[in-house]
């Protein structure tokens, strides 16, 4: 192993020792203690730096390819390597684990394998994913993602006008990945650069109850609609407080009418739950249109499955009865506030309701406050002191 004073001069016309595929010259001190060229008998060049790990290994870092550097940037280069070596480092160990930092697309994809495996609205998380997250991440690597970039990102999604709501779910997923990242020890994941971004404050609440003239009016327009199952659909749907998802998928086999309850077996809050059945839920079931073998309440006759979606449907009687502000789901808000209204307590509504908390209930309690009136008044009147 020749040993001589490297520098570009010698560089420049090293030749390989005949009869060898490759010649390694190295350096006698001068320059940096360590440093190699490596000439091969094709005519190339490239510099390393040779040193012993802390285990007393060999090891050897490449710093480049002769021409592509200066001999003065390899020897600052190599000297900072060394300088390394003496104080413990690993220049080649710190290398490797550069270049198995995954991008965010490779994550984006260990993500959504896991998800698969536990999550019922896979569906859901795959699709913010390839809509929203991975056209702008997929290709960063995960450990140059920084926290400003994040927030700039999401306040440029809300700029978008997308909702409120749908930016927070699209900053909950993206949080998501690197906190799995972080569980998972994944190369360059040492920080989560979507956690302490500012979220803005959503609210989500919304007020909109029917009345007993708007029901009325919801009745006739869902009677008078061109899909046959609708207006059980929306009977249903007011007279038990479920939710859209759980009544297109009931079975008759989960329908009781002896003991006058309707077993969901899985919710939205991943328990099942029994929901008592009304007489007038019950007279509305019996009408349901129900052919020999239909194993859904709602059921496709040409495929044999749940029907999926009333949406068209639901829009053209929503509008026949002027209430373009109601949502599907309000219908399950306002069997709540009916039930309210009648003097049904927070609790009770809550367990029909399948609320996995009675936090979820409160949101309720203002319907009632027409009975507190009639409380307060009652009171006033019993006392029968006129005080003006």
């Amino acid at each position: 192993m020749p040993r001589v004073k490297l520098d570009h001069a010698f560089a420049a016309v090293a030749e390989c020792l005949p009869g060898r595929g490759k010649t390694d010259y190295f350096d006698t001190g001068e320059s940096c203690s360590g440093l190699v060229l490596e000439v091969r008998q094709s005519g190339g060049k490239t510099w390393y730096l040779r040193y012993q790990d802390r285990y007393g290994r060999q090891r050897q870092y490449k710093i480049g390819r002769h021409g592509d550097l200066k001999f003065e940037q390899v020897r600052k280069t190599a000297q900072r390597l060394r300088s390394e070596v003496v104080l413990g480092g690993d220049p080649c160990a710190e290398k490797a684990v550069t270049k198995s930092v995954p991008t965010y697309g490779e994550l984006a994809q260990m993500h959504l394998d896991h998800a698969k495996t536990y999550q019922r609205s896979y569906s859901t998380t795959e699709m913010i994913m390839r809509r929203h997250i991975r056209p702008r991440w997929d290709k960063a690597i995960i450990s140059e993602i920084h926290q400003t970039d994040v927030a700039k990102w999401l306040a440029a999604k809300r700029e978008e006008g997308l909702a409120p709501a749908t930016v927070e779910k699209i900053r909950v997923l993206f949080h998501r990945s690197f906190e799995l990242a972080l569980q998972w020890q994944v190369p360059g994941a040492e920080r989560n650069p979507v956690r302490g971004v500012p979220r803005p404050r959503i609210n989500n609440a919304r007020t909109r109850f029917l009345s007993a003239e708007e029901a009325k009016r919801l009745h006739a327009a869902a009677a008078k609609s061109v899909n046959p199952q609708l207006k059980y659909i929306v009977g249903l749907l007011l007279l038990t407080g479920a939710r859209v998802s759980e009544l297109l998928g009931a079975r008759w086999a989960d329908v009781d009418l002896e003991r006058r309850l309707w077993f969901i077996p899985m919710s939205k809050t991943g328990k099942s739950r029994y929901v008592p059945l009304s007489r007038a839920a019950l007279d509305l079931l019996d009408r349901v249109p129900r052919a020999n073998g239909n194993v859904y309440l709602f059921e496709n006759p040409a495929t044999g499955k749940p029907v999926t979606t009333i949406k068209h449907a639901w829009q053209t009687a929503r509008a026949e009865a002027r209430l373009d502000d109601v949502h599907i789901h309000d219908l399950r808000h306002s069997a709540a506030s009916f039930m309210i209204n009648a003097g049904i307590d927070l609790y009770a509504v809550g367990k029909i309701l399948g609320h996995a908390s009675h936090t979820s209930t409160a949101r309720y309690s203002h319907v009632a406050d027409h009975r507190l009136m009639a409380a307060v008044e009652a009171g006033a009147a019993q006392q029968a002191v006129d005080w003006l």
